[in-house]
């Protein structure tokens, strides 16, 4: 579940057989806080609704009750005429629009729907309403590209612990000795990368969860990734860890160095646009 904010109305999105649902429910608080079904049934029962909803249906719904549809057709707009979003559902096995009572109760429509009701509800909400939902999946599709980055550094850390198994560690270590190795490797990188280690990141921010990692950046994650597949190179090399610290921190330092230059050539490029 997500929420945009529009025009001071905060509107619900749910996702729903994998397609965005918006909350009509929300979105009808801009007209009339105090009646939004009543809002939404009074849109329901225009002709220029209905004829969308139709089209919409028949393209995305094979269950699509085109006779009953053809029925309402006939009927809407014309004077007295009322259909509620119940009503649509039950009558024509509508997918496109969705509705239920309770609490967290309320009806939702597939984002094509929800923005033809925006429309009529105001051209100026239907427009700040497609803008912040454009924001919230460029939100969305960043905090995938970091949780991709994460997830990569992750992996490359199983190759990099792999090596250590292979390399540093005896059979006749204890598991206590094997794990304390593990974490001193992954300090190795901390302490490259962020110039200390996860206890001394931990002790300067008590107030923070999860680990030193967890708030890298994006270019931090991907030089991470980068020095977890060097350091296994350097460890089956033999290299001392002395020697592979050095190494690594100067392989963060230039790579955080070019990833940074990128980055600031990107922002003067679109300032430029």
């Amino acid at each position: 579940m997500s929420t945009i904010s529009v025009q001071g109305s905060s509107i619900t999105i749910e996702k729903k057989n994998e397609d965005d649902y918006v909350s009509l429910t929300d979105m009808a608080k801009f007209k009339n806080p105090e009646s939004t079904g009543l809002v939404i049934s009074h849109w329901l029962s225009t002709r220029f609704a209905i004829e969308f909803l139709g089209i919409w249906e028949q393209i995305n719904n094979p269950n699509f009750n085109v006779t009953e549809f053809s029925n309402i057709r006939f009927n809407a707009g014309s004077n007295g005429y009322v259909l509620s979003a119940k009503q649509w559902i039950e009558r024509t096995n509508a997918i496109g629009i969705i509705s239920s009572v309770g609490r967290y109760g309320g009806t939702y429509a597939h984002k094509d729907i929800a923005f033809e009701f925006g429309s009529w509800l105001s051209p100026e909400f239907k427009y700040y309403l497609i803008k912040e939902y454009q924001r919230l999946k460029d939100d969305e599709q960043k905090q995938l590209g970091w949780s991709a980055k994460r997830e990569l550094a992750k992996i490359n850390y199983r190759i990099h612990t792999d090596a250590i198994k292979q390399n540093l560690i005896p059979q006749e270590l204890t598991p206590a000795q094997k794990s304390f190795v593990y974490a001193d490797e992954a300090d190795l990188l901390n302490v490259a990368m962020f110039g200390m280690t996860a206890k001394e990141w931990r002790e300067q921010k008590p107030e923070l969860k999860g680990n030193i990692r967890d708030y890298a950046s994006i270019n931090q994650l991907i030089c991470l990734s980068n020095m977890e597949n060097l350091n296994a190179v350097f460890i089956n090399d033999k290299l001392s860890q002395s020697e592979r610290l050095e190494k690594l921190n100067r392989i963060a330092i230039q790579q955080m160095k070019v990833l940074e230059n990128i980055e600031e050539r990107k922002l003067l490029s679109e300032d430029n646009k």
